[in-house]
């Protein structure tokens, strides 16, 4: 009987091992059929034109503006949202009993789910009216807000990983909360916040709604300032499928192959050399 019991559940985990097993395979199916579908579409559109598609204008044939442009407004939005969502995130997770911290880690949960096209609009209010026109700083402080909730939540995440002797044993030395917090525990939690950020950044390289209200889409030119319209890949991307040429969707399938590439080379070799702390 007991060996019958035990053949029961050698077959039932091994049952249930294979369901979890194919259940994320199957979760996976999506990622790789979009990875390759761009690939497949868009690799034959920078083969056939080659760097003219990367460095040239729209006119030309190219997307090189949108490519600069999506580079700029995702440095420009990284110098506006970074700091910010930083000192936020520390604070939610020092005073996280205090009023204030409550409120902020429930404004935290709700940025994260708002639709990023009323940011667009809320942005165009504020500064691209005023100054009448579109512009590189309006989009970037659009993506600066639709980023600055996940870099903070996951410093918060990060730093309440940390057990709380280091904590103890910092303030018995003597060091401030100050130094407890940037000397001490940021460093030991810099792979869990450079994870938000990686995703911030992410997130905000592919958004397309916030941008038609405040960036504009400049591709006959190169990026010309801050207070000048800017081009985006996935704005162009929108674009071009609008289109009913056939011509504008191989730029588009191109454009996307473009995007993935720059999001992979960034997220991959640096995730890949952080080094976990070991608690």
């Amino acid at each position: 009987m007991s060996s019958y019991n035990y053949s029961t559940r050698k077959i039932k985990e091994k049952a249930f091992l294979f369901i979890v097993a194919f259940l994320t395979f199957t979760m996976f199916i999506p990622l790789f059929h979009i990875f390759l579908t761009v690939f497949i579409r868009g690799f034959p559109v920078l083969a056939e034109n080659g760097t003219k598609f990367i460095t040239g204008t729209f006119q030309d044939g190219g997307i090189g503006p949108a490519i600069l442009g999506t580079l700029m407004l995702v440095v420009l939005a990284s110098l506006l949202g970074l700091p910010v969502a930083l000192l936020v995130g520390i604070y939610a997770y020092e005073y996280p009993r205090s009023s204030i911290g409550k409120i902020t880690k429930a404004l935290l949960q709700i940025m994260l789910e708002f639709p990023t096209i009323l940011v667009g609009i809320f942005v165009m209010q504020i500064l691209v009216v005023p100054m009448g026109s579109y512009s590189a700083l309006a989009g970037a402080l659009a993506l600066a807000i639709i980023m600055m909730p996940y870099i903070a939540v996951y410093t918060t995440e990060a730093l309440r990983q940390i057990p709380f002797t280091y904590r103890e044993a910092a303030f018995g030395m003597g060091l401030t909360r100050i130094k407890v917090v940037f000397r001490i525990l940021i460093p030991m939690a810099k792979r869990g916040i450079l994870t938000g950020v990686l995703i911030g950044i992410a997130k905000v390289a592919g958004e397309t709604a916030p941008l038609l209200f405040t960036a504009g889409g400049a591709y006959q030119t190169y990026y010309q300032g801050i207070t000048k319209p800017v081009g985006a890949i996935p704005l162009l991307i929108y674009q071009l499928i609008q289109s009913p040429s056939n011509e504008y969707h191989e730029i588009a399938w191109g454009a996307s192959l473009v995007l993935l590439m720059i999001f992979l080379a960034l997220f991959i070799p640096v995730r890949l050399s952080l080094k976990e702390v070991k608690l």
